[in-house]
C-alpha cells in the first residue's frame, strides 16, 4: 500500500532510503515502465508555476524527497516524511545493490563523455554495474526516435535521464510509452557528481540540510534560483495557515 504526503499538491512517498531501493528493485519484476522522480524545493516551486510539470510529478510511480526543504515542509504540513531520500544517494545505493548483477543500465544525458567517466569511476570503486549504453544530452527532437530505438535494442532495465529538471521529467513522461524499459529515473547532475566533475557538499552540510548554502557558496550565480527556497517555505506556511483556519 503506497503512503504519500501531500507537499503543495505533489504526493511524496513516505519511505526510507532502504525502502526506496527495494521498491525500485520490485519494479524490475513488473512488465511496465515505472517513473521515478526526485523533487527538491526548487523543483516543487517550478511545479507551482508549471501545471503540466506538476501533473507529471503527480503521475510518478515513486516520488521521493530529494531536498531537506521538502522534509521540513512535511514537518509543517504533517504527516512528517520518514527521511530525506536524496536522488544522488538513491542512485548510488541502486548501483551498489545491482553491482555484479544482470540488471542493465543506460545513461542518457550530461555533457559529452561524462557518462563514460562516471562509469569508470564506479568501476574504480569496485561497483560493477551492467552499462549497456550511454548517450550525452545534446540532441535534437529529430534524433529522439534514434535514441529510443538504441535504448530499446539494448534491452535496458533502468534508464537514467540526466537532462536537468523539468526537462528530464517531461522527456520521460513524453516517451515512456515508447520505451521498453522497467524504470526511468530523472537524475539531474548525478553523472557529473559521480564522475567527480561536480563536488558534493561535505557531510556536515548534507546532514544539516545546508547543501543549498554550499552550492551557493561554490557558485554565487545560483543566487536568483535559490530565491525559490524561501518562496517555497512561504507557500508551505500559507497552506498550513489555510488548513488551520479551516479547522
Amino acid at each position: 500500500m503506497r503512503t504519500t504526503v501531500d507537499i503543495l499538491g505533489v504526493p511524496v512517498d513516505n519511505i526510507t532510503m532502504g525502502e526506496a531501493v527495494n521498491i525500485v528493485e520490485g519494479f524490475l519484476n513488473q512488465d511496465k515502465v515505472h517513473c521515478v522522480f526526485t523533487p527538491n524545493a526548487e523543483i516543487m516551486m517550478e511545479a507551482q508555476r508549471d501545471a503540466e510539470f506538476k501533473q507529471i510529478l503527480c503521475s510518478g510511480n515513486l516520488v521521493v524527497a530529494d531536498g531537506a526543504g521538502v522534509v521540513l515542509a512535511s514537518k509543517i504540513l504533517k504527516p512528517v516524511l520518514k527521511e530525506r531520500v536524496a536522488g544522488f544517494d538513491l542512485l548510488c545505493n541502486l548501483f551498489e545493490r545491482f553491482s555484479n548483477k544482470d540488471v542493465r543500465f543506460f545513461f542518457l544525458g550530461g555533457k559529452p563523455g561524462v557518462a563514460q567517466e562516471a562509469y569508470q569511476k564506479l568501476l574504480e570503486k569496485n561497483i560493477n554495474i551492467n552499462l549497456v549504453g550511454a548517450r550525452n544530452g545534446y540532441f535534437s527532437e529529430s534524433e529522439e526516435k534514434e535514441i529510443i530505438d538504441e535504448i530499446n535494442s539494448s534491452k535496458t532495465d533502468i534508464l537514467l535521464v540526466a537532462l536537468g529538471a523539468p526537462k528530464q521529467e517531461k522527456w520521460i513522461y513524453k516517451n515512456k510509452d515508447k520505451l521498453n524499459v522497467k524504470v526511468c529515473i530523472g537524475v539531474g547532475g548525478s553523472f557529473d557528481g559521480i564522475a567527480g566533475r561536480m563536488k558534493r557538499a561535505p557531510k556536515f552540510f548534507q546532514e544539516h540540510g545546508l547543501e543549498w548554502l554550499y552550492r551557493l557558496y561554490k557558485d554565487p550565480r545560483r543566487f536568483f534560483r535559490m530565491m525559490d527556497l524561501p518562496k517555497f517555505m512561504l507557500l508551505v506556511v500559507a497552506k498550513k495557515m489555510k488548513l488551520y483556519n479551516k479547522d
